[in-house]
């Protein structure tokens, strides 16, 4: 399995922009698919996006598609999120996930979880 260590959370103002990252250490980064979730206060965690081991296909869920984007850097072990034009809806933990089977995004049944960094979007 991997490790995963999130980061880059913090309080915004609706509107503006946080670019969160997940540092990988372990087994071979590029085996794996990489996907982000969240938790808002009082809700279940929910996918938010996930994208393959090349890199080549993403996949987003409709509340933040246009707004998010994932990426990953293989070199560096490490996937990012950006995420523009916040909501205060967006206000979550934002958990980093591991999987080798790109198909079991968006379940929760993923091979490797972070901790989770938390985000505050005001308005």
């Amino acid at each position: 399995q991997v490790q995963l260590v999130e980061s880059g959370g913090g309080l915004v103002q609706a509107g503006g922009s946080l670019r969160l990252s997940c540092a990988a250490s372990g087994r071979a980064f590029s085996d794996y698919a990489m996907g982000w979730f969240r938790q808002a206060p009082g809700k279940e965690r929910e996918f938010v996006v996930v994208i393959s081991w090349s890199g080549g296909t993403t996949s987003y869920a409709e509340s933040v598609k246009d707004r998010f984007t994932i990426s990953r850097d293989n070199a560096k072990n490490t996937v990012y999120l950006q995420m523009n034009n916040l909501k205060p809806e967006d206000t979550a933990v934002y958990y980093c996930a591991a999987d080798r089977r790109y198909s079991d995004f968006p379940t929760n049944a993923m091979d490797s979880w972070g901790k989770g960094t938390l985000v505050i979007v005001s308005s």
